[in-house]
């Protein structure tokens, strides 16, 4: 039986809840795939984040692994490309800490790619009417860190794994701003799993940018 593992993250900064953890526990509850399915809620912490997802990769060795953060201004769910070496903290962490400029794996490589199939995702995502981008930055705060932590333990183990952000759901948000349902964000992510799950190769389409 394939193993899933989904990672959301805790509250922060004073927020009562987090669209991440939020849209993972609905994916949980409305579980009914063939594939075994693990959620861990992560810290939003530079040093406890990592660490907490190494221990749930050791506990669970999962096939495939999706971390989900929230990214409260964008309005589409964002399929992580790219997870890159540095950190650089415009506020600090649930720890107090704000590093900057400083590098998430001391002799990592400058950045990894996302191995799940991001563009079958996308159009599966795109036909349920949710909006969905393939995103070139999963920022440099906790949750590129994290994605990078995720790509650097997963290297050599064959296993599908990324990230995707999810947008503030409507209470998290200003009046006016966009928001995105938890159940709406649950949908994505189970698309995510699911391609990862059946997909053998993602397909070719275009989805990048000029700038």
């Amino acid at each position: 039986m394939t193993r899933v593992l989904v990672t959301g993250f805790e509250p922060f900064d004073g927020r009562a809840a987090n669209a991440s953890w939020e849209a993972v526990t609905c994916l949980a509850e409305g579980w009914d795939g063939a594939a075994e399915l693990a959620v861990v809620r992560l810290p939003v912490s530079f040093v406890r984040a990592p660490r907490a997802l190494g221990a749930a990769l050791d506990e669970h060795r999962p096939d495939v692994v999706v971390c989900v953060g929230e990214a409260v201004g964008r309005a589409a769910v964002g399929l992580e490309r790219v997870a890159v070496n540095v950190v650089d903290a415009r506020i600090p962490d649930a720890d107090g800490a704000a590093p900057v400029d400083v590098p998430v794996v001391g002799d990592g490589p400058v950045a990894y790619l996302s191995t799940l199939p991001l563009k079958r995702a996308l159009v599966e995502i795109a036909r349920d009417g949710t909006p969905v981008e393939v995103s070139r930055t999963a920022g440099t705060y906790v949750c590129n860190a994290t994605f990078y932590a995720l790509m650097h333990a997963t290297r050599a183990t064959g296993t599908r794994a990324g990230f995707v952000h999810v947008p503030g759901s409507p209470d998290q948000v200003p009046p006016g701003s966009a928001g995105l349902d938890p159940a709406a964000s649950a949908r994505a992510l189970r698309h995510v799993v699911d391609t990862a799950c059946s997909a053998a190769a993602d397909v070719v389409l275009a989805a990048g940018a000029e700038a």
